[in-house]
């Protein structure tokens, strides 16, 4: 017999989602990510940061464009951190699922998976673990799952 509780109430872990972008910001968000120039994609998505700085898909967008991994890193980084921040107003406590389903997540989600990856890619070893753990944590089903 295990001496670990079973909650039967089916209530589980709570799931956080983050509120929808505004409108003008998605829209902005959506012009810049369909431009076909790389350089002119990451222009687009810089002023989209500056005019919407709270905005994670951007700081995501702007990690996966970035010109290096050092430079990668430092815009998941804010991202991940803007994120947190986000999360925490929305109701997240610290544990519980933040879902990759709910596109409204999916900027913070890809911003904490950019850091592992460059984390990993700049010998960050101990963050890059940290941050796979968490990523797992949020969402055991997410794309950075083999399940």
């Amino acid at each position: 017999m295990s001496d670990v509780p079973v909650n039967l109430s089916g209530q589980g872990l709570p799931e956080t989602v983050l509120p929808p972008l505004p409108d003008s910001v998605a829209r902005a968000l959506a012009a810049a990510a369909a431009l076909d120039d790389a350089g002119e994609r990451r222009a687009a998505m810089t002023d989209v940061a500056a005019s919407a700085p709270r905005t994670l898909e951007a700081w995501a967008y702007l990690g996966e464009l970035a010109r290096d991994p050092v430079e990668a890193y430092a815009y998941f980084r804010v991202g991940y951190h803007r994120g947190l921040d986000q999360l925490r107003a929305a109701g997240w406590r610290g544990s519980g699922y933040v879902r990759w389903r709910a596109h409204s997540n999916q900027g913070f989600l890809r911003s904490l998976h950019g850091l592992q990856r460059t984390a990993a890619a700049i010998g960050e070893s101990d963050e890059a673990e940290r941050c796979a753990e968490f990523l797992v944590q949020l969402d055991p089903s997410g794309p950075w799952t083999d399940g």
